[in-house]
């Protein structure tokens, strides 16, 4: 991992460690390429149940390195190819990792460090953490962190981050109010504790349970915007003419509780109307083979 990652197991738990402590734990070409194998290790490893990640020193994550991309941007070519192509392999969401992932947040995560907060499993922070996404700042455009982040948590608030650049910063209480977090720890020395035992609390539960919960409910994150308002088109034409669609009017009209006609049969497992099973699509992450009508 060239000293860029460490990489521990305590019991049950692998932590994933991000190790450039004097410059914020920025990601150098060095350390990208070192993250795909580290996740993979800790998640082939049979040991090891749950998954924590987190920062040396007093920052979690600061995002790429900066200055290495402007001293030397032939360093990062094929990143940058990855980038283009919708193809990283930072985050234990890209590279399809199976087992639950912590992101432990210490400090201050800002631009690419999003990544790892909006491809976590369960995000804790410290109760001095802050959250910031310079990108507009130094010229660069915010994509694919608030992509994913804007499916976890209100738009606006990403939108706000992303826009106010480096001249504005989330704070842990702020950032827990909206959801992007679950807990904060105080005092925030604790953070690494709280990590480890919420982490083997986890850890009791059944491995493969667990995986297909992460199978499902991320496949049901991953549907996208169009498809899903597609989707809602057809429900919303399948009550045209149905008998609740003049009953709801007429009821509200006379001031009376509304008679509904009865509900439909369920429709029987493998007709047309079931969903077909979530599989792991391209870069390990979870889509669904339901084909949307046209």
């Amino acid at each position: 991992m060239a000293d860029r990652l460490l990489l521990e197991r305590h019991g049950p738990v692998g932590w994933l460690i991000f190790n450039r402590p004097e410059v914020g734990n920025a990601m150098d070409s060095e350390m990208l390429s070192a993250l795909p194998l580290a996740w993979a290790q800790l998640d082939a490893d049979p040991a090891v149940r749950v998954i924590v990640n987190t920062g040396a020193g007093e920052r979690f994550q600061t995002g790429l390195d900066v200055v290495q991309l402007s001293r030397d941007p032939a360093a990062l070519r094929e990143h940058s190819r990855q980038t283009r192509r919708a193809a990283l392999k930072l985050t234990a969401w890209q590279v399809g990792v199976s087992k639950p992932v912590i992101a432990a947040v210490n400090g201050l995560c800002a631009g690419g460090g999003l990544h790892f907060v909006a491809d976590a499993d369960i995000v804790i922070a410290a109760s001095d953490a802050e959250f910031t996404d310079p990108h507009v700042s130094v010229g660069q455009a915010t994509a694919f962190e608030g992509i994913a982040l804007s499916r976890r948590m209100a738009a606006e608030t990403v939108l706000r981050m992303a826009l106010a650049g480096g001249h504005e910063r989330l704070g842990a209480a702020r950032a827990h109010q909206l959801g992007m977090l679950s807990e904060i720890v105080d005092p925030p020395d604790r953070l690494r504790e709280r990590a480890q035992r919420l982490a083997e609390t986890i850890a009791t539960n059944s491995p493969a349970a667990m995986a297909a919960t992460k199978r499902a409910l991320w496949g049901a994150l991953e549907a996208g915007l169009t498809d899903a308002c597609r989707a809602g088109a057809n429900e919303l034409m399948g009550m045209w003419g149905h008998p609740d669609q003049i009953e709801g009017p007429n009821a509200f009209a006379e001031r009376r509780e509304p008679r509904w006609a009865p509900p439909p049969a369920a429709p029987t497992a493998g007709t047309p109307d079931q969903g077909g099973p979530v599989e792991v699509g391209r870069a390990g992450r979870a889509t669904s083979n339901r084909k949307t009508a046209r």
